[in-house]
């Protein structure tokens, strides 16, 4: 097949959710029902169901160099996307790899806990995202909880800033764009904003659904990247992003005893009788 007939092939970094509702599954289902061929990245394995993470085991950082390696040599990646990543080790192994590409956008989506609040990244392991993979990131997607802490002073308790100061600080850290979500906002909707360097980009409001999800922040983040590998610009890959994964969220479903997961594939569906109504 020639290649400007191939599907836009993105790279992901992330850690394996054995339930498929979040990390490197989410990811996965959400390029591939996206028209996108997704390469795997392990960085860690993890033991969780629904309901949240019981524990984590990172990949020995020359492992996850020696994947991502073999894929680039093999095949030309139009985005990045990063998720959980397990260690400082790994996070430098990353870094490293993708300074070769500096032309390739790179999604980040900062996981530091879980939806349940299981710490995913320790204090060593957000430093360094800040100074190894911030000024190599194309787009951060941190909620706001996430978005506070990544800028939050460590001698500094009464550091409480608002989200367009999270924004201009993470972007005074290298990031070109910041997406911060809502979702732990009190607000009626749910109101996620793009930041550049020049200030607002645009805010997007969503009816807040009722219920938790598990691996919404994936899904989103996974959804920019493979817009961006479509060749969307960047507001255009944020908006419609958020349009594929609240349709997933509204459509999602609880498989067990814990959060709901989203249905990335809900497109594919044969509409029921109340749909048809």
């Amino acid at each position: 097949m020639p290649q400007d007939l191939l599907p836009p092939i993105v790279m992901v970094f992330a850690a394996s959710d054995p339930s498929g509702g979040a990390g490197l599954q989410a990811d996965i289902m959400t390029l591939s029902s996206m028209g996108c061929h997704p390469l795997s990245v392990l960085t860690a394995l993890t033991v969780q169901d629904s309901a949240g993470v019981e524990d984590a085991m990172a990949i020995d950082a020359d492992w996850v160099a020696d994947q991502a390696r073999a894929l680039l040599e093999d095949m030309p990646v139009a985005a990045f996307k990063i998720g959980m990543l397990g260690s400082v080790e790994n996070i430098a192994a990353i870094a490293e790899i993708i300074s070769d590409y500096p032309e390739i956008p790179l999604i980040l989506d900062p996981v530091l806990a879980s939806g349940r609040g299981d710490e995913l990244a320790s204090e060593d392991m957000i430093a360094a995202m800040r100074e190894l993979l911030l000024p190599q990131t194309t787009l951060l997607t941190p909620n706001s909880l996430e978005a506070r802490r990544m800028v939050q002073e460590e001698d500094n308790d009464d550091d409480h800033p608002g989200l367009a100061e999270c924004a201009r600080r993470l972007i005074g850290a290298g990031t070109e764009f910041v997406l911060i979500t809502g979702t732990h906002e009190h607000s009626a909707q749910v109101v996620n904003t793009l930041y550049g360097e020049n200030g607002l980009i645009r805010a997007d409001s969503w009816e807040r659904l009722p219920g938790s999800y598990h691996g919404s922040g994936c899904t989103l983040a996974s959804a920019i990247a493979a817009n961006l590998a479509n060749g969307l610009d960047i507001a255009e890959a944020v908006r419609d992003a958020q349009d594929y994964t609240w349709q997933a969220l509204a459509n999602g479903f609880r498989p067990g005893m814990g959060q709901y997961l989203p249905d990335r594939f809900f497109w594919a569906r044969e509409p029921g009788p109340e749909d048809e109504a």
